[in-house]
């Protein structure tokens, strides 16, 4: 059974930082291409980042994010990070990572196949 369970999540303030994770299990994670996306209240899912499969070299931002949050990931570990500094108050949004088995299609969620439960993020002004 594939279960991705994300963490991290929190309140903070404008300009704070925050780390999220992705714990992968039940998959042949280095096979997968992994993604950050996030979904307001009232608005749809939404990109974030894009890591490729196994050594991760490649990656993809929205550029709402661009130069402020870094997306990696650790194969040993089954682990996929997003590094988010100098938070917005529009950043606030459930954030979720999914799981991308082709790594084609990096910003269309409809490519991910899993998907964990997400971790709230939420940014006071």
């Amino acid at each position: 059974q594939v279960q991705l369970v994300e963490s991290g999540g929190g309140l903070v303030q404008a300009g704070d930082s925050l780390t999220l994770s992705c714990a992968a299990s039940g998959l042949a994670f280095s096979g997968y291409a992994m993604g950050w996306f996030r979904q307001a209240p009232g608005k749809e899912r939404e990109f974030v980042a894009h890591i490729s499969w196994s050594s991760g070299k490649t990656t993809y931002y929205a550029d709402s994010v661009k130069g402020r949050f870094t997306i990696s990931r650790d194969n040993a570990k089954k682990m996929v990070y997003l590094q988010m500094n100098n938070l917005k108050p529009e950043d606030t949004a459930v954030y979720y990572c999914g799981a991308n088995p082709s790594g084609v299609g990096y910003s269309d969620r409809g490519r991910y196949n899993y998907w964990g439960q997400g971790t709230q993020v939420t940014v006071s002004s």
